[in-house]
């Protein structure tokens, strides 16, 4: 997911010139994290003035939410049709698995950045991207639930540890040996349990 942010209208050009402030955003939040973005860097990299920019934006806080939003939006678009095209949920679950990764472990990727840095921000924005975290990952409780797991295992817990390891890979993958896809299926057979 290289650019998530919001689409803008075909021949709109104050929204053609407002996505790519946001897609500089987005870069530089990836870069250098929430706190090491000043909205002078934004608007030094778009070639926008402080005034200007705030025509555009309405602040930094606004701006990250809206930033990580969109990224969440588009994996989960992503991951929905995935999903969509399997009816075993085994395979529901691979799909998932092998999309966010992919997603995640794209070399341009913005999306674990922006899923990640909530720790600079206020309480009161750490809450809406908390909030939109917690919707995306309805989707993974969705298809735990489906999932033919014995009853001695608890779906909450299952469901965070898998998610846990999928978001620690970027941490640790290095491009080379397996592709994400196959990162995916061996966390998956990991987690299969009948």
């Amino acid at each position: 997911m290289t650019k998530p942010v919001p689409p803008s209208g075909p021949n709109d050009e104050p929204s053609a010139r407002r996505r790519q402030i946001l897609e500089i955003a987005a870069q530089l939040f990836a870069k250098k994290g929430y706190r090491g973005t000043s909205m002078r860097d934004i608007g030094e990299q778009a070639g926008v003035l402080g005034g200007s920019l705030y025509h555009h934006i309405r602040s930094k806080d606004a701006l990250f939410v809206e930033l990580h939003n969109a990224a969440l939006d588009e994996a989960e678009a992503r991951i929905d049709e995935a999903v969509r095209a399997q009816s075993d949920p085994w395979a529901k679950l691979n799909a998932a698995c092998a999309t966010l990764l992919d997603i995640q472990l794209a070399p341009d990727s913005l999306t674990t950045p922006m899923m990640n840095d909530f720790r600079e921000v206020s309480d009161d924005v750490r809450e809406q991207l908390i909030a939109r975290r917690d919707r995306f990952e309805g989707l993974f409780r969705s298809l735990v639930d489906e999932l033919p797991l014995p009853p001695r295992i608890d779906r909450s817990i299952y469901r965070n540890l898998l998610l846990a390891q999928l978001n620690a890979t970027a941490d640790w993958y290095r491009p080379g040996k397996l592709t994400p896809a196959q990162i995916a299926a061996q966390i998956a057979a990991i987690f299969r349990h009948e």
